[in-house]
């Protein structure tokens, strides 16, 4: 995504620069009325953004010692491709598990929830199901302190201000930023109550990939205009301000939430967790070999069915590995696109053939 530096407050400039808010600690306010008034002339400095904001407990900071809001399925100091390759794979059996459950249980718009994997994405990542590409903002203030606040031990909490595009649409995407905005409110349906609860939003880089040059183009602090620390106390709220209750945050008798907690006993019904990651770790590593072995013969290989075809004409005496391979490539498939139809112990069958098949690759 593009960076930006906002224009900030008289009042910030005596504190930090725009170049320098990841790196400078949070501007500190001791109430929510002047955290309004900032965001205010905040708001008016910077009029070609549109002001969204993230409330935190920490504020977490990466190796250059800057705030940092990476998506959680590309955290990590040291994040290997094998390691996010697998993190995709998982996310796209839950997808696939939670499509199922929405047609088991008539969720309204079904239909297009189907077609298009952003709203998948957008529902497993706001209910904490799984890891995705996305990350949660909000444009209410009071609910990014709420959050701040929320089982927060410490003495003060963080609230960020983020500068993004204008939206036109419930996903929008602007190839000019490399970012698409995702409205919860728009694209979940009514029996989801959380997002309409915290006037959620999700954004994300434009090309969402396993694959990147630079992974610092995937982290949010890109857009980051300014950093607030706050009291973790209800004198901040003041006379005439609250904070947004638990059970306000996270409603009950949410119907998705039920549903997105049947992903998990699906995956447990037929498949243990542990097992699943087992396999499709060792998958990868496997992938990753026939790919490199396919390309002393033909480099522009880029596909596991591709670089098969080229060993079976270049390696003959392997054609009966190759084989087996192919087989373990389609019941990958099947772990990663209809998770539900396998069971344990073909998985764990599977898991010592992908053994066996890793040490004779290499």
């Amino acid at each position: 995504m593009r960076q930006i530096f906002g224009r900030l407050t008289s009042e910030l400039y005596k504190h930090t620069n725009p170049k320098n808010v990841g790196k400078d600690p949070g501007f500190p306010l001791k109430n929510y009325r002047e955290l309004v008034e900032q965001v205010a002339k905040l708001s008016y400095l910077n009029k070609d953004h549109l002001l969204f904001f993230r409330g935190q407990k920490n504020d977490y900071r990466n190796k250059a010692n800057k705030s940092t809001f990476y998506p959680t399925i590309y955290r990590g100091e040291h994040l290997t491709q094998q390691e996010l390759d697998y993190r995709f794979d998982k996310l796209y059996s839950a997808s696939k598990i939670l499509v199922d459950l929405f047609k088991k249980h008539k969720v309204d718009g079904l239909a297009e929830f189907r077609r298009k994997r952003l709203i998948q994405w957008s529902v497993l990542q706001h209910y904490e199901v799984i890891e995705t590409p996305l990350i949660d903002i909000t444009q209410s203030l009071r609910v990014a302190c709420s959050f701040a606040q929320y089982k927060n031990e410490h003495k003060t909490a963080y609230v960020y201000v983020l500068g993004l595009p204008y939206y036109s649409n419930r996903i929008s995407t602007n190839s000019e930023h490399d970012l698409v905005n995702v409205r919860l409110l728009s694209i979940t349906p009514p029996q989801a109550l959380r997002p309409y609860f915290q006037e959620g939003f999700l954004v994300g880089t434009e090309d969402i990939t396993s694959e990147y040059e630079n992974k610092g183009e995937l982290d949010l602090n890109n857009r980051l205009i300014a950093k607030f620390e706050i009291p973790n106390n209800d004198s901040f709220w003041g006379k005439y301000f609250d904070k947004i209750p638990e059970n306000a945050l996270y409603p009950k008798s949410d119907r998705i939430e039920e549903i997105c907690k049947e992903i998990e006993l699906e995956l447990r019904s037929e498949i243990a967790p542990a097992n699943l990651g087992t396999f499709l770790q060792l998958w990868t590593e496997l992938e990753q070999d026939i790919l490199r072995n396919a390309r002393r013969y033909k480099r522009e290989v880029h596909n596991v069915r591709n670089a098969i075809n080229v060993l079976m004409t270049n390696q003959e005496e392997q054609y009966g590995l190759l084989k087996e391979f192919d087989y373990m490539r389609m019941f990958r498939n099947n772990v990663v696109h209809k998770p539900t139809t396998i069971s344990n112990q073909d998985l764990v069958k599977n898991i010592t053939i992908l053994k066996q098949l890793n040490k004779e690759i290499k």
